[in-house]
């Protein structure tokens, strides 16, 4: 008989969302918990992205969490090499590394309502666990366009998420299909060492200066010496970040920052063909701004070609397009992004009556602040649902969410609670409150499809207002939104500290 591990909390994932509540676990006094993690290392979307030139978009200061200050970023926005390394060493540093269980991919999570517990079956054992905690951000499952032939071109075929070290670039004809994030970092990497690169264009990205910079020594040695500094940088950088949500919810705002996209392309790009070629005709924001000062300058190189006729079809090692021409290449590269409105985590998790994650969610994706799910008892998600931002960092709301997830933990504790889910009420408001703000907003109506946006038109990616609203929003557990399922025995609490703190 297969024997069967017991925990408290069982945490899915070791990015920034997983690894962030271990630490506050251990911070709390907790040591019952486990983080499964199917790889052989920590890093979550910062492990798996190893393409070249990948960098975060938010600057250095603000992208990390607000206990574990890094005074010694090498530039303004930190490099993924760099990122990975201060995860590890975050793991490290708040003793969570013996918690983990690599190579142990979750294969599934299933609610047990007599036993109120989850029980989990991973590829190395299974587990049981009062509390399921899910770490997985959107961006796991790696999207591929529906283009005819794709799955049988005649070369190297990868998706950036995916990137394949071993595939020699060098003198090698590469296509590029899309042109979101990772796409305007790889693509002047790769026009180096490629004889030929071809950027497949199906809609134009609005493009900000990135106005990146090495980290002085001077700056690095203030900041260890006087961390009120950095806190204080680091505030600042927020702040500024907030202000750019004027941009989201201000069309007059939003208009300023367009004129500042439009200079920013007419200074890198002369030729008012290609310019032309490069101008959004949807609202800045409507789909995700991106920033770079390199990216229009490589289109620009004599081995770069920017196409933006659609594909039609790809036939052995040539792409075709609607006018007709035939390109052939040695290397295919997918830039097109995540599923986001879909996550994978969801096929996973089954909560009361067996119903899956995915099946609730088979119309939308709801959540109660984006961190309680009806149906499924003491599940608890991190970027979940409506959670992630277009002008600010993801830490801040996966922060938050730590912080309203204790606070949770707790109550359990205190009320000596078996299970605790949100009413499905509560969580349609809540879900209907925040629809209502998007369905007129720039995310919606900006004049663009997105991955904000499912297969419906809805909006269950973006938080729409700004980020310190969300974290006020968190800022108390209520317990009248949720049903609770008192315990008819003593129960070891979660939290050491919470019955005694209480």
């Amino acid at each position: 008989m297969t024997q069967v591990q017991h925990v408290q909390v069982a945490i899915l994932g070791t990015g920034f969302a997983g690894l962030g509540m271990a630490i506050r676990l251990r911070q709390r006094g907790a040591h019952d918990f486990v983080v499964f993690e199917r790889a052989g290392e920590v890093g979550g979307t910062w492990r798996d992205n190893t393409y070249p030139g990948c960098a975060c978009d938010i600057r250095s200061d603000l992208y990390s969490f607000s206990f574990a200050p890094n005074p010694d970023w090498a530039h303004r926005y930190a490099r993924q090499p760099e990122i990975l390394a201060y995860l590890k060493r975050a793991a490290e540093q708040y003793g969570v590394t013996p918690h983990i269980r690599f190579g142990h991919e979750v294969q599934e999570a299933r609610w047990d309502d007599e036993a109120a517990l989850w029980r989990i079956r991973t590829s190395r054992g299974e587990y049981s666990a009062r509390v399921l905690v899910s770490g997985h951000g959107p961006l796991i499952d790696a999207k591929w366009p529906e283009i005819p032939g794709l799955e049988s071109f005649g070369g190297e075929r990868f998706h950036s998420a995916r990137w394949n070290h071993s595939a020699d670039l060098r003198g090698r004809r590469v296509a590029v299909i899309g042109t979101g994030a990772s796409a305007i970092q790889f693509v002047p990497e790769v026009r180096k060492v490629a004889a030929q690169v071809t950027v497949f264009q199906r809609t134009p990205p609005w493009v900000m200066p990135r106005l990146d910079q090495a980290t002085s020594e001077r700056r690095r040695r203030a900041f260890r010496q006087f961390p009120l500094l950095q806190r204080l940088s680091r505030q600042y950088v927020f702040g500024r970040a907030e202000l750019q949500h004027l941009g989201f919810s201000n069309r007059r705002v939003g208009e300023l920052v367009e004129r500042l996209g439009h200079g920013h392309l007419a200074a890198q790009v002369l030729d008012p063909a290609l310019r032309q070629k490069l101008t959004p005709s949807y609202r800045v924001g409507c789909k995700r701004i991106l920033v770079s000062d390199n990216y229009y300058p490589s289109l620009q190189q004599p081995n770069v070609e920017l196409v933006t006729e659609a594909i039609t079809e790809v036939q052995g090692d040539q792409v075709v397009t609607a006018d007709g021409q035939r390109r052939r290449f040695d290397v295919l590269i997918g830039a097109t992004g995540f599923n986001a409105a879909r996550p994978p985590v969801a096929r996973i998790i089954f909560g009361r009556g067996g119903q899956s994650l995915a099946h609730a969610w088979a119309g939308h994706l709801e959540a109660l602040h984006g961190s309680t799910v009806a149906g499924f008892p003491n599940l608890f998600l991190l970027v979940g649902p409506n959670t992630a931002l277009g002008h600010n960092s993801i830490v801040y709301i996966i922060e938050a969410q730590l912080e309203y997830i204790m606070r949770a933990l707790e109550h359990l504790d205190r009320q000596h609670l078996l299970a605790l889910e949100p009413e499905a009420g509560a969580q349609r408001r809540y879900s209907d409150g925040l629809q209502d703000k998007l369905r007129s907003s720039v995310w919606v109506q900006g004049g663009c499809t997105s991955f904000y946006l499912d297969e419906n038109g809805r909006n269950s990616t973006l938080w729409p207002e700004r980020a310190s609203s969300f974290r006020q929003t968190l800022r108390r557990f209520d317990p009248s939104l949720y049903t609770a399922r008192l315990s008819p025995r003593r129960v070891p609490p979660i939290l050491p500290d919470a019955v005694v703190s209480g």
